[in-house]
């Protein structure tokens, strides 16, 4: 796992940049989604809730369009899918502890699973491994963003 920044950024996920969020395809062809260590600074630090709402269970959502809804006292906004598909499974262990999407973004406090539409089309879209955290740094230095 790199640090850049004082950001953790592993590189066995893909990342979708601009919106801070990543992708882990799984044996089970599903693919696990979550936020960045960054989106969770961004977010300022301590969330209060994580909500994924039951209607969405079972329905597409397109990349780039929300999945999930994070709040906490400096912000409330949403967390974009970084992949299209049908939304499957939502992380009960965020609802009930949402500072897992912080204190643990790339492990326990993943925020959904879902079955994607158009793995291989999109992923060439996402970054990924030393080229991801390479594209990331520039990212976080351009906007002047650290997580330390």
């Amino acid at each position: 796992m790199a640090t850049v920044r004082g950001c953790l950024l592993p590189e066995d996920v893909y990342y979708l940049i601009d919106k801070h969020v990543w992708a882990k395809p799984l044996p089970s062809g599903r693919v696990r989604v979550g936020m960045t260590s960054i989106a969770g600074k961004l977010s300022g630090g301590k969330l209060a809730a994580v909500t994924i709402s039951k209607r969405k269970i079972g329905q597409p959502v397109e990349q780039g369009k929300s999945l999930a809804t994070v709040e906490s006292s400096k912000f409330v906004g949403p967390v974009p899918a970084p992949i299209s598909g049908v939304l499957v499974q939502a992380n009960d262990k965020v609802t009930a502890d949402p500072n897992l999407t912080v204190t643990d973004p790339y492990g326990e406090g993943w925020i959904a699973e879902m079955e994607p539409s158009n793995w291989e089309g999109e992923k060439g879209g996402l970054m990924f491994g030393a080229e991801g955290v390479a594209a990331y740094q520039a990212k976080l230095e351009a906007d002047n963003i650290s997580c330390a």
